[in-house]
């Protein structure tokens, strides 16, 4: 059993509550990507995602919303962020397709369209030390909920907590993709800010989702 669902105005909110918390940890992004990367990742996304809720479209379905954000994200975000993370978004926005509300079921599919997407570009494995170590596991949690009969909200709230989990397990990892990769050994020991604002990113979900905005939320489908 799965209950709640989502529309457009709900994934709006989501990308305006990433943008929030983006924004409001960017120093901290920041300063965990000079550690490992080119100092810049803070900076960098809380610029996307604030384009990405300038762009955000009216009368549109919940697709249309992440292609939009997705479109600006890789327009104004520099880096290797803006690509990656634009990418999730249009892949999980085109396997909305047309459709006005989304359920739990539904965003699943497209969480997980949304990773294979990033892995397509990125050529990233868990263990890489990479936003996929956080994504991966979150993905697999929410499918874990799903299939226990949890509803939306409650689906999104495990796909937070093992985001955020997988996020701190980067920090004994040693980087195999990106600039980070070259450090070898010294990556060890850092935490990764492309894990680290996936965590946020999939916290401002459940954030949303878990609202009372959202129809039927957990009340119908998490007893």
């Amino acid at each position: 059993m799965s209950a709640g669902s989502m529309d457009a105005g709900d994934f709006a909110a989501w990308i305006r509550r990433t943008a929030e918390r983006v924004s409001a940890d960017a120093e901290r992004l920041t300063r965990l990507d000079a550690a490992i990367g080119d100092g810049d990742h803070g900076l960098n996304l809380d610029r996307g995602f604030r384009a990405a809720v300038e762009a955000l479209p009216g009368d549109v379905p919940p697709g249309a919303v992440l292609i939009a954000a997705g479109r600006a994200i890789v327009s104004k975000t520099g880096g290797a962020s803006g690509p990656l993370y634009g990418t999730a978004l249009r892949r999980a926005g085109k396997a909305f397709g047309d459709a006005a509300d989304v359920d739990a079921a539904a965003l699943g599919s497209a969480l997980r369209a949304a990773l294979q997407g990033v892995q397509d570009l990125g050529k990233a494995v868990e263990g890489d030390k990479t936003m996929v170590d956080a994504l991966a596991p979150a993905v697999a949690a929410y499918e874990a909920a799903l299939a226990d009969g949890s509803g939306l909200a409650g689906c999104a709230r495990a796909a937070a907590e093992a985001a955020a989990k997988g996020a701190d397990g980067t920090v004994p990892m040693r980087a195999r993709k990106g600039r980070a990769s070259y450090l070898g050994e010294r990556s060890e020991g850092h935490l990764d800010p492309g894990a680290s604002s996936t965590a946020l990113v999939l916290r401002a979900l459940a954030d949303v989702a878990g609202s009372d905005g959202v129809a039927g939320s957990d009340a119908a489908g998490e007893g």
